[in-house]
């Protein structure tokens, strides 16, 4: 448990330093390469707490993936993280936020899921507040 916890603290920390601001991706749809998760993958275009996904396909699993909301608005930078990667003390730095600045993070689980079909760990970089971040939810 203790080894989990340090785990993600250290990626926290990773993706919490430095941002990289790019305008051209704060409306949806994003620019080339990034493509819609749904038209690669069978996956709605909107997930509940996530939004509507992009990624640049050359970037997989890993990602980032750009998450928009309703309104086509750019909430967070998502990646996805093998467990074997953690698990194999893979070092993962220099992971950034196109989007720019980061409000704050989010780390869990999931069991894998079309795209991503192993279990990893979604690092979402909010781009948005809390409060604005439960506006995804629906």
């Amino acid at each position: 448990m203790f080894r989990k916890t340090l785990i993600a603290l250290g990626i926290m920390m990773l993706v919490a330093g430095p941002t990289v601001a790019a305008e051209s991706v704060e409306k949806a749809p994003p620019p080339a390469p990034y493509k819609k998760v749904s038209e690669l993958v069978k996956l709605p275009d909107f997930l509940p707490g996530m939004g509507t996904l992009y990624v640049d396909p050359a970037t997989l699993p890993d990602g980032p993936f750009l998450a928009y909301d309703h309104a086509g608005k750019l909430v967070s930078t998502i990646y996805m993280i093998p467990l074997k990667d953690i698990d194999g003390h893979k070092t993962m730095d220099d992971l950034k936020a196109p989007g720019g600045n980061v409000d704050h993070v989010s780390l869990y689980y999931n069991a894998g899921h079309p795209g991503v079909e192993v279990p990893h760990y979604h690092v979402v970089l909010w781009h948005v507040t809390k409060a604005q971040e439960k506006l995804v939810e629906k």
